[in-house]
């Protein structure tokens, strides 16, 4: 398996408002670059580019979402890292061979598919596959 880059990183958080209020004057953003709601995921996004690597505060849509079992398990912080590659589902079967554990299975994003190795895998780090393209970047 061939990792691309870091696709994105994501923050958990309480309030994506209020979130927005202290990463946007840090990031020198006056708004995400991708605000986006994942309903499957139980997710509210405001995505932001650093060159070529998402940036993103992740706020819950419900209470039983992950990211709010996140936050109630650990508090308020980097919740993943994501790593770009060229085919999810071949990445997961080569590392499914190596006996690297999934949560679940490949699950759709926009034109891609992600998928998440277990954290007691990989040191504590919630670690995704993704194979998303990054058409935002070569506008």
């Amino acid at each position: 398996m061939k990792v691309n880059k870091i696709d994105h990183i994501c923050v958990a958080v309480k309030n994506l408002d209020e979130a927005r209020k202290i990463w946007e004057p840090i990031l020198g953003k006056p708004e995400p670059d991708d605000p986006y709601v994942d309903e499957p995921e139980k997710i509210r996004v405001a995505r932001y580019w650093l060159g070529e690597v998402g940036f993103e505060l992740m706020e819950s849509t419900t209470p039983d979402g992950d990211v709010a079992k996140f936050i109630d398990r650990h508090g308020e912080g980097i919740m993943l890292l994501s790593f770009n590659v060229d085919n999810t589902r071949e990445a997961m079967d080569e590392l499914k061979g190596k006996d690297y554990p999934f949560i679940g299975g490949a699950r759709p994003f926009r034109d891609c598919e992600f998928a998440f190795i277990h954290p007691k895998a990989v040191n504590g780090v919630l670690l995704e596959l993704i194979d998303y393209k990054w058409a935002e970047l070569k506008r």
